[in-house]
């Protein structure tokens, strides 16, 4: 046996004592335990994880839309393993070079953009650079405390975080840190009501939204003062765990402009959309709105270091209203991580990613509503650049279908669909409200050849969850 495989044979070995050993010292307090038997994996290349006998598992959402650029990116991997020789750690007190780059890389796209001054502000992940965003919010706001969010929004499970998140499940077990959001209707073009087109839809939900400032009695607005009792209001321009629900072209024009009436900001939580996710660097900029606050996270390293941050315009963040020690956390901005994201920005700005993700999700879309087609239990597929969605029904196309799902993912996580001869797994994400929702969101580097893998793949799980 070559040293190769004694190293597999080890490992395979070794994984009744490690899911002995996670049962009884792990929490159960994460995600992991969504699924009965959650996989072990032992490498990660391209758009594929490997358990320990070296089978592949295509992943079609690609650690929630972290990994952008794909497994083990050789020149991501290169840019960490130089900072690692270089300067791998400082205080955060401290400067350095790659904090610097990489907050002018991003507050010079924003102004180009948008035609705003602004700067940036990094923290350890999404979830606390949401919660330094609602900081600026109510320092900003005379201490204002109160948030409109959506119903299916998620912004993170902190404590803060939570607050602005829809589900009460995040919630329930720890009471309230302060005030809980007012959760506003989300536009679900896909259960729209049959009567209207999904413009109309749009200019329905926001004039719904605006009702709540016609009079003092409907709660939020006084109209003497002039004073709206909401500070911000929380968006993701395409919902994430929510299903990735695509709104109207003309919503979120229609609410910004509620917004701005009412002096209002807005909050865009860019943290899983972003970096070219749907065909542009922020989701946002294919609804032609301008942000308040835009977070981001996740792909900004590729998944290799916890780091993400925020952008703020000038007058919400410049020193004087928002000096040093307003927030702070041990690891923000790194530099391992701040590396890593002025790299994935060099990267971007060599390859046109817009015309590369639009067309790759086209095609992947494509692929998808030829699946609608035989397949009449998804009722609705959609998607914009490469977040695509595929609702699992019952056999009406419409009454969601939960458990037909959860077979299809227990089902790719078994490593047992066949593919040209050998056995392979899949790796799918589900989110909606009624968690029938397949969201895919592959590596932005996946071939032409691996997302016709993927629709194959997703064929035969489907086909099998139907039969048992």
């Amino acid at each position: 046996m070559s040293q190769h495989n004694e190293l597999k044979a080890d490992t395979s070995l070794d994984e009744t004592n490690l899911r002995a050993d996670e049962a009884k010292y792990c929490s159960f307090g994460d995600t992991v335990h969504y699924v009965e038997t959650p996989p072990i994996f032992a490498r990660c290349e391209g758009s594929y994880m490997f358990d320990a006998a070296d089978k592949p598992y295509l992943d079609l959402q690609m650690w929630y839309s972290a990994v952008n650029f794909g497994y083990s990116n050789p020149r991501l991997n290169d840019a960490l393993k130089k900072q690692v020789d270089t300067l791998p750690q400082t205080a955060s007190q401290y400067l350095h070079p790659t904090k610097i780059r990489l907050a002018k890389a991003i507050a010079e796209d924003m102004k180009c953009k948008f035609s705003l001054p602004g700067r940036v502000h990094f923290n350890v992940g999404g979830a606390q650079c949401i919660e330094d965003s609602l900081k600026i919010v109510r320092n900003a706001t005379g201490g204002k405390s109160l948030m409109f969010a959506f119903e299916g929004g998620y912004h993170g499970r902190t404590l803060g975080a939570s607050s602005i998140t829809s589900s009460y499940r995040y919630r329930r077990r720890y009471g309230h840190f302060g005030d809980r959001a007012h959760f506003i209707p989300f536009p679900y073009p896909f259960r729209r009501p049959k009567n209207m087109t999904a413009e109309e839809y749009g200019e329905h939900c926001v004039n719904e939204f605006a009702r709540l400032f016609e009079t003092e009695y409907n709660g939020v607005w006084d109209p003497k003062g002039g004073q709206a009792e909401y500070a911000a209001f929380y968006v993701e321009p395409i919902q994430g765990t929510g299903g990735y629900v695509v709104p109207p072209k003309n919503f979120f024009i229609g609410l910004k402009k509620v917004l701005d009436r009412y002096g209002i900001l807005l909050v865009v939580d860019e943290i899983q959309m972003g970096f070219y996710r749907t065909g542009k660097l922020w989701s946002i900029e294919h609804f032609g709105v301008t942000p308040d606050i835009l977070v981001f996270a996740k792909a900004l390293t590729n998944g290799m270091n916890p780091l993400g941050g925020l952008w703020a315009r000038e007058e919400l963040i410049n020193p004087t209203i928002f000096p040093p020690g307003s927030t702070h956390s041990t690891f923000a901005s790194n530099p391992l991580g701040t590396a890593l994201g002025l790299e994935v920005f060099e990267m971007l700005q060599e390859t046109d990613y817009e015309k590369m993700v639009t067309e790759k999700g086209a095609y992947f879309l494509e692929g998808l509503r030829d699946l609608q087609k035989r397949h009449k239990e998804i009722g609705d597929v959609d998607g914009l650049g490469l977040a695509l969605r595929a609702e699992i029904c019952a056999d009406d196309g419409f009454t969601p279908n939960k458990a037909l799902l959860d077979k299809m993912v227990d089902i790719g996580l078994a490593g047992d669909l066949d593919w040209q001869g050998k056995k392979v797994g899949l790796i799918l994400d589900v989110g909606g409200y009624y968690k029938n929702v397949i969201t895919l969101a592959p590596s932005l580097h996946i071939s032409t050849a691996e997302i016709d893998q993927g629709l194959a793949l997703l064929d035969q799980a489907l086909t099998r969850a139907k039969r048992t």
